[in-house]
């Protein structure tokens, strides 16, 4: 039997959408690195990007189970000594809530170059507004949910 690897010329890369309403992070983030990294087609190889786009709407009404609300917090550093700062969840929420779920599913990707290329492929917007209707996105339905 032979092993068909697929040949990023022949690679077709469909565009997927999402509802983040009410949905757990973490659950909705696999799901959508998953999607990204082409683990739910037949073709997947994993040195070539095989995923498709995914838009995720709604990203301000993501569910975090617990007291992550205001305990989970995210570290940035400048490279200066003292210099970093923390914000919670519900600071990112309230200005930012694209960045809540880009980072979550940054952090299931691997770590080389074509997770880079891969994070392009999403888009995150906060409402329910999105400028890719004349792609057709279809549904993109969660493994287990």
């Amino acid at each position: 039997m032979k092993t068909t690897l697929a040949k990023p010329e022949t690679t077709t890369h469909d565009w997927k959408i999402v509802d983040a309403t009410d949905q757990i992070l973490g659950r909705l983030a696999v799901s959508i690195a998953n999607a990204l990294r082409g683990r739910n087609k037949p073709t997947y190889t994993p040195h070539v990007d095989t995923g498709d786009y995914v838009i995720v709407l709604n990203a301000e009404k993501v569910k975090l189970t617990g007291a992550k609300e205001e305990q989970k917090k995210y570290m940035f550093y400048s490279g200066y000594m003292g210099n970093e700062k923390y914000r919670s969840v519900a600071d990112f929420r309230a200005k930012r809530p694209e960045f809540i779920i880009t980072n979550a599913v940054r952090g299931m990707l691997p770590k080389n170059k074509l997770a880079s290329a891969m994070l392009k492929k999403l888009k995150v917007y906060a409402g329910n507004e999105h400028p890719h209707e004349a792609q057709q996105p279809t549904p993109l339905l969660p493994e287990s949910q």
